[in-house]
Parts: structure tokens; C-alpha cells; sequence
């Protein structure tokens, strides 16, 4: 039996063995997404993206347990941590945050390292949740890093992106500078029991009235791009509702599993969901094309003419242009 198969069979020690190998992009782990991809589209994706020392963790841990508790969903959990200088590993441990779903068998939590990609999010974090969809979890929570303007990234894999504030981070709206408000499709007033948390509401209101409801904001190949979402003449926009919740408590998690559900509803009913996806499979491929072509590129291009390219370039008598034109033109075994 393939791992592909033992996995479709509820094997949890083979889909662990896969996250392994998909995130260390071997060609087994590349041949068993392939078996799997036509088992794929199932899942809900719920990203959740904002500020550092906003509650993420404690968020997704709770939403979690309640999944599993009030709607016996099987919930998988993809925490993308900072990486290592190192070692290349991740270095927060979410995992150990997250103990009261240890044990259930119908929960898998993986940890994985950023390794420096944009948005926080490596480049396998798809191929994770392509494994996960396929192992029969009905909602994947993808949580990044919250390293700053590059977070939306998660717009590209969530079907429905939660970015989290938290009252009294010494800025109303930690959200604004990072640029991320635009990709929000709930907004999530965690630690609501501090004070300040009704500066943060209000701050929040008045930044969604700037934003354009009809546009999701894509971030790749280093730079931002939007895709204006078709949708018939008669369906409602979807303004982001604003949720508060105190995670510790588990204080406003009922209601935002809510919010959740009537978006997911929105996205069926109005087409965006696969307009979604499709977009979220377009960046997919734009991005697998890149990293083709730049190895392809490496394998006919020999070391030593690609030294000496560079070596004209510091000595100034070609630009990085001409260069690449050079390497383009005259490339070889």
C-alpha cells in the first residue's frame, strides 16, 4: 500500500510521515500529493493571521476544541512558526500550547518552520493542507507568524481569513501599519477585556468603511496583486463582521464559530468560494511554474559561467538586465 493509501485509510502514523516529507519537498512526497489532489476541495480553510502578541494560538486552540466538542468536526492545525537561524526548525512550539486537544485522535497539529518565506508562510504549507484535505479533516486552521505587511500571504490558501487584534499593543490598530485589513473577512477583537478594546472597535469601523468589499488582495512573487471577485448582480457584498472574544476564557468563541459559518454560507451561495479557489490554485501554479523553471534553469546553466556572470557584474561591465539576458541566450550544460 502506497503512503497516499495508507493515509486515505486513517493511517495517522503514514500522514505523518507525508507532512515530513512535503515539507522537505521529496519527490515521494511529491508523487503522493499528486494521488491525492483528486481527493482534495473538501475542507474548510480557516486562516488566522495579525499582530504578534495578539492571542492566535490561544484563539486557534479554542476554536479547535469546539469544533471537535459542539460540531464533532475533525480539525487539523497548521502553525507556521518563525524558523530557527540555526537549524532551520520551528522554534515557538505551538504544539505545547495547544495540550487540551492532545489525545483525540480526530485532531493533528503540525508545526512547521517559515524558513524565511514571505508572509510567514512556507512555500509547503499548501502542500500540508492538500494532505490534510484529502486525510478527511473537514477544517484546516492555518496560523502564521504574524510577521508584519507580508501576512497576507494567507489570503491565497484561507477560504475565510480571521486577522486578530488585541486592545493595548501601543498602536489602536496594530492591523493598519501591517497592511492586512484589506484580506480580513472577520475581524477578531481578542483579550476584549482590556481596556482600550472600544478605542480598537471603533478604530476598526472606521478602517472598514475604507476598505473595497469586492476585492481580495493576493501577495506573491514579492509583490501585491487583486482579484476583483465576480458575483452575480443580486448577492450581497460581505462587510467583515468585528467579533470579540477573550480565547483564554473561551469567552465569544460560540459566536465567532458562528461568524464563521454564515461566511462559508456567503461564499457558497455567491459563487465566491469557487471563484476562491480557483484564484487560490492560480497562484499555486504561477508559483510551482517559478520554482520549475528557476531549477531547470540551474540544471543547463554550468556553475562557472553563472560565477562569471556575476563576476562581471561586480566588476559594473554588465548590469543584472544584461546579465540575465546573457544567461537566458547563452545558457549550457
Amino acid at each position: 500500500m502506497t503512503l497516499a493509501a495508507s493515509i486515505l485509510a486513517g493511517d495517522r502514523l503514514s500522514l505523518a510521515r507525508l507532512l515530513t516529507q512535503v515539507e522537505n519537498d521529496s519527490p515521494d512526497g511529491r508523487a503522493a500529493l499528486v494521488e491525492l489532489f483528486p481527493h482534495t476541495g473538501r475542507a474548510h480553510l480557516i486562516g488566522v493571521t495579525g499582530a504578534p502578541g495578539t492571542g492566535k494560538s490561544s484563539l486557534v486552540n479554542q476554536l479547535a476544541l469546539h469544533y471537535r466538542k459542539q460540531a464533532d468536526k475533525r480539525v487539523a492545525v497548521v502553525a507556521v512558526d518563525p524558523s530557527s537561524p540555526f537549524t532551520g526548525g520551528a522554534v515557538l512550539g505551538d504544539r505545547v500550547r495547544m495540550r487540551d486537544l492532545s489525545g483525540d485522535p480526530n485532531v493533528f497539529i503540525r508545526s512547521m518552520a517559515s524558513r524565511g518565506s514571505l508572509g510567514g508562510l512556507a512555500q509547503a504549507t499548501a502542500g500540508m493542507v492538500q494532505v490534510f484535505d484529502a486525510a478527511g479533516f473537514d477544517v484546516i486552521l492555518i496560523e502564521t507568524v504574524g510577521a508584519g505587511q507580508s501576512e497576507v500571504d494567507i489570503a491565497r490558501l484561507a477560504h475565510t481569513t480571521l486577522v486578530v487584534e488585541a486592545p493595548g499593543l501601543g498602536d489602536d490598530i496594530q492591523a493598519i501599519k501591517a497592511g492586512i485589513l484589506e484580506i480580513a473577512d472577520i475581524l477578531v477583537i481578542n483579550k476584549a477585556d482590556r481596556p482600550g478594546v472600544e478605542n480598537t472597535e471603533k478604530a476598526l469601523k472606521s478602517t472598514l468603511e475604507l476598505a473595497h468589499p469586492t476585492q481580495r488582495v493576493f501577495h506573491h512573487h514579492g509583490r501585491y496583486s487583486y482579484a476583483t471577485v465576480e458575483m452575480p448582480f443580486d448577492a450581497k457584498l460581505w462587510i467583515p463582521p468585528i467579533q470579540k472574544t477573550v480565547s483564554t476564557e473561551g469567552r465569544g468563541i460560540p459566536e465567532l464559530v458562528e461568524a464563521i459559518a454564515r461566511h462559508a454560507e456567503h461564499l457558497r451561495s455567491s459563487g465566491d468560494w469557487t471563484a476562491r479557489e480557483r484564484a487560490r490554485l492560480e497562484v499555486e501554479l504561477e508559483m510551482l511554474i517559478q520554482e520549475a523553471l528557476v531549477a531547470r534553469f540551474r540544471e543547463e546553466v554550468s556553475p562557472q559561467q553563472f560565477r562569471q556572470v556575476v563576476d562581471q557584474m561586480v566588476q559594473r561591465d554588465v548590469s543584472p538586465w544584461e546579465a540575465v539576458q546573457s544567461l537566458l541566450n547563452g545558457r549550457s550544460k
